[in-house]
């Protein structure tokens, strides 16, 4: 096991949340792309992913990283009923804000304010923590539900159900909001626990 340990120097680490793009180093070694069998690269979906290390990480699972993405993209993908892409990316965005992910934080806060064009909202949330007043109450209650679900998965029931209902949301919405903090509060400790982000050197020079 010790010859998949990367080496890496010192990494730029970012020193806030941001919706700024980051780079990721794994702790293990990813297949090198070159490497990456037929099985792996059908398990990618999408072959642009065969550039990114925690996609090839993964893809020592072949199996199980088929399954992962396939359930990814449905999540927040598909779009023909329930929920907005913002808010699914909000609900996102927010459980990984309070798991302290600061990399999937930036990728889905960045997606929310695509969706909704809400920059400064979402940088809210990155700035002041899942608190935040998010400026309506319906994200403020995808918000609150996502957050109260990755703190205490077991506890989350009826309150936090009706508060959704009472700002408008049907049970498909319900479900997609569930299924995006759900997805992300599992996905949060999967990449905590395989590596960590860095400023990318593009940023460095800007700065």
């Amino acid at each position: 096991m010790t010859d998949l340990i990367t080496e890496y120097p010192e990494l730029a680490r970012p020193d806030a949340f941001t919706q700024q793009g980051l780079g990721w180093v794994p702790w293990l070694a990813p297949v090198a792309e070159d490497d990456l069998s037929d099985l792996q690269r059908d398990a990618l979906i999408e072959p642009a992913r065969a550039k990114m290390p925690y996609f090839r990480l993964l893809a020592r699972d072949p199996e199980a990283l088929r399954a992962r993405t396939l359930t990814d993209l449905d999540i927040f993908f598909n779009v023909s009923g329930g929920i907005g892409r913002a808010e699914r990316e909000l609900a996102a965005a927010a459980t990984s804000r309070s798991n302290g992910c600061v990399f999937c934080a930036s990728v889905h806060a960045a997606a929310a304010t695509r969706e909704s064009g809400r920059e400064a909202d979402v940088q809210r949330l990155l700035d002041e923590g899942v608190d935040a007043d998010l400026g309506d109450a319906t994200w403020n209650a995808v918000s609150a539900a996502s957050v109260a679900l990755a703190e205490t998965p077991l506890a989350f029931g009826s309150d936090d159900i009706a508060r959704l209902r009472d700002v408008g949301l049907d049970d498909a919405e319900i479900i997609d909001v569930i299924n995006g903090a759900a997805f992300f509060n599992w996905a949060n400790r999967l990449m905590l626990s395989l590596g960590e982000p860095e400023v990318p050197s593009r940023q460095r020079d800007a700065a």
